[in-house]
């Protein structure tokens, strides 16, 4: 885009938006144009800041005239990099962020309308002041926001009970390529209309359209929750023991997490305020939280026959029951630092896997024994929601060296040898984390290629100009025709 060009364009922007919403600086833009992870750093023509879906649509209306490709953003704690511009400076920047508000709140139809860029927490907090439950919860939950979570389809930690941010949305406001609103917000849970638009932007990353609200689904609150923790000496006795627990508690059973001894570990070092109630006397750890629609004591009894049960049958050694919620939130915060301790010891090889819980022992003591070989003294960071096969199965540096140095020399020997693997048991490359740009040859390599095509396809048919979201998920036959 020739400088004039450039001018007029962004004129255009602040007439519509405001001169304060709209920047152009490098230095103003910084804090957009940088992935949270550290890892990808873009340029960026300018950032918009739309305050409603009409101005968004405005603002795509005229990127589809001028041919300037567009990245959304929501709360920019992506882990692939799919909300970062490339390096071009030719991509307009759109941020959400001023999309905050609350819709629609209805206790009798179990709904809630949020706009893209509402925080996760603030609608899990507005959920529970009306007396229900909006279960989506993750680590990032304090600055991720709604769009950004479904652009993912985010899972987190109550997947086993609730489902991912695809099964809690019941419909979908959306902003075309061409700029045109597509309303499919909706409080039904059955509508049997034709074609299921709304399973085409959940998860799309921003690719196929602009998600500016959506219609979620809430819950009941449970009568009571009850969080323990408890060591295990192989991912086999875990396996058993998630067996044991849903055969117990059914659909009680709302979370269970495992952690190697490793990653709690790295926490203890690196956030030493958050103390551990047992002793790591074995190389795993489950967390599990039961929900009960009874009562405390109904709660207590439940989780203390299943744990009771366990240890007798040697699945558990040592374990922790949180007598208060501020003891389960301690407990629960002990599992969401593990990527924040992670960070904090280094750049690591992160891989955000699925396998089926069948054969997920299997599958970690083999990977286990196939990266020691190929990368000797490496340290294996494996965690995850074991209740639904998905694993965070990443790899740091041996102790000493340089982490930069380990990253640039080894992640593709890594990726290969931990995405052969899962691929080997029938999982995915990727479970709750999406493609971005991070991901674009592993998708190329292990996606059915009939799968493939129908995603082009698509592509073409909703952005035959490729100017969402470019070089994110799949590469367009028009992939950046505007630069």
């Amino acid at each position: 885009m020739h400088d004039a060009d450039r001018t007029r364009f962004i004129d255009a922007l602040r007439a519509l938006l405001g001169a304060r919403h709209v920047l152009d600086a490098p230095e103003a833009m910084a804090p957009w144009t940088r992935d949270w992870r550290g890892r990808y750093q873009g340029r960026a023509l300018a950032l918009a800041r739309p305050g409603d879906t009409a101005q968004v649509a405005a603002v795509v209306q005229l990127c589809s005239a001028h041919r300037v490709p567009i990245v959304a953003q929501g709360g920019n704690t992506g882990l692939c990099g799919g909300a970062t511009p490339d390096a071009s400076g030719t991509e307009l920047l759109l941020s959400l962020q001023r999309m905050q508000r609350i819709r629609v709140l209805s206790a009798a139809d179990g709904v809630l309308v949020a706009e893209a860029g509402c925080v996760l927490q603030t609608v899990q907090q507005a959920a529970a002041e009306s007396g229900m439950l909006f279960p989506l919860s993750l680590a990032a939950e304090g600055s991720a926001t709604i769009g950004g979570v479904l652009s993912t389809n985010a899972g987190g930690t109550a997947v086993l009970r609730y489902g991912n941010a695809r099964a809690l949305c019941l419909g979908l406001e959306v902003v075309n390529a061409a700029g045109e609103v597509w309303n499919g917000l909706s409080s039904l849970r059955k509508d049997n209309t034709g074609y299921d638009l709304r399973d085409l932007f959940i998860g799309a990353e921003g690719t196929l359209g602009i998600i500016t609200a959506a219609s979620l689904q809430l819950f009941a609150q449970p009568t009571a929750q009850r969080t323990a923790l408890a060591t295990v000496h192989r991912v086999h006795d875990a396996v058993a023991l998630l067996q044991h627990a849903r055969a117990e508690l059914g659909a009680a059973l709302t979370g269970f997490e495992l952690m190697s001894a490793h990653s709690l570990q790295l926490v203890q070092r690196h956030f030493p305020a958050l103390s551990l109630p047992l002793q790591l006397d074995a190389p795993w750890c489950v967390l599990l939280e039961l929900s009960d629609a009874e009562s405390e004591t109904h709660a207590q009894q439940r989780l203390e026959q299943v744990l009771g049960a366990a240890i007798e049958h040697g699945l558990a050694g040592d374990v922790a029951v949180a007598q208060s919620l501020a003891q389960a939130q301690a407990l629960w915060a002990l599992r969401e630092h593990i990527p924040l301790a992670q960070a904090a010891e280094g750049l690591n090889i992160k891989h955000d896997i699925a396998v089926p819980i069948s054969r997920m022992a299997a599958f970690v003591e083999s990977t286990a024994e196939l990266v020691g070989a190929a990368l000797p003294g490496a340290r294996l960071v494996v965690f995850g929601h074991l209740g639904d096969g998905n694993l965070h199965y990443n790899v740091q540096a041996p102790a000493g060296a340089s982490a930069a140095d380990f990253l640039a020399r080894h992640q593709q020997a890594c990726n290969r040898i931990v995405h052969d693997a899962a691929n080997a048991c029938g999982g995915s490359f990727s479970a709750e984390h999406g493609i971005g740009q991070l991901k674009l040859d592993e998708l190329q390599r292990y996606k059915d290629p009939v799968a493939l095509g129908m995603m082009r396809a698509l592509k073409q048919a909703l952005d035959p100009l490729g100017l969402l979201n470019p070089g994110k998920v799949l590469a367009a036959a028009h992939d950046g025709a505007g630069r």
